[in-house]
């Protein structure tokens, strides 16, 4: 197995100010000390709210990337909306650099395929930035093409990739699809640290997955997580689930 690029993540909680004020007050990190990372794949689950955007974001700042997303080379700035968390965590990295990077956060990535076109209407002597996406202009997509059309064009091999919630667009067989790609990253000696809600991107084999909850942040297997049962029990009887759900 190869070395992680990224292979722990403490939080200097003797450095925190306090546990009572956001970020550190969110019900992972309040209990949070360190975690080992997959030098492969290592997935964020949990409720909305309970902080594994927050500590993905905080780790890609940690990294050199763009706190809206996008590789490190991007530093534009909508609002700023990161958290502080960067400034007190500590990342074991490996002396092994990666060649390439990326982070992707679903929900601002609007922002990065507008501001892949604003560097293209500057003057430059290279290829216009669009090239590295497919050459299509990601806002003439969809969403989900648009998020394939990264993966697929964009991700080169031999990098760190950040994750929030990639499904978010996705269709089932799309999300099959990243599935595939993710594969054929890890292949290509990349690491992928992934927050997901989709059981079918958790899915891939020999993932490490973290929950993130009022505990804290605990690692668990497939089958233990809430995305994995309320799947399971609802494609194995959905009318008795409907049932309880709908009744009145």
């Amino acid at each position: 197995m190869p070395a992680a690029y990224v292979s722990r993540v403490a939080l200097l909680r003797d450095k925190v100010p306090s546990f009572d004020r956001h970020p550190f007050s969110l019900p992972a990190l309040r209990n949070f000390e360190r975690i080992e990372l997959h030098p492969k794949v290592t997935f964020f689950v949990g409720e909305n709210g309970s902080g594994k955007s927050t500590l993905l974001e905080a780790m890609a700042v940690s990294l050199g990337f763009n706190a809206e997303g996008g590789s490190r080379n991007f530093h534009f700035e909508t609002r700023r909306s990161h958290s502080e968390l960067h400034e007190y965590l500590r990342l074991s990295k490996n002396v092994k650099r990666p060649r390439d990077g990326f982070f992707l956060r679903a929900e601002s990535f609007f922002n990065v395929a507008t501001e892949i076109e604003h560097l293209d209407e500057q003057p430059s002597f290279g290829p216009p930035a669009i090239a590295s996406y497919g050459g299509r202009s990601l806002h003439e997509q969809s969403h989900g093409e648009s998020f394939m059309a990264l993966m697929t064009e964009r991700f080169g091999g031999q990098g760190i990739y950040i994750l929030d919630e990639p499904e978010a667009a996705l269709s089932p067989q799309r999300q099959l699809a990243v599935l595939s790609r993710m594969h054929d990253l890890v292949l290509d000696d990349s690491q992928l640290i992934v927050a997901t809600h989709s059981p079918i991107l958790m899915a891939y084999p020999d993932a490490w997955i973290y929950r993130c909850d009022a505990d804290g942040i605990t690692r668990v297997a497939y089958e233990e997580t809430e995305h994995y049962r309320v799947t399971h029990d609802f494609l194995a009887n959905p009318q008795r689930m409907l049932r309880v759900l709908l009744e009145r």
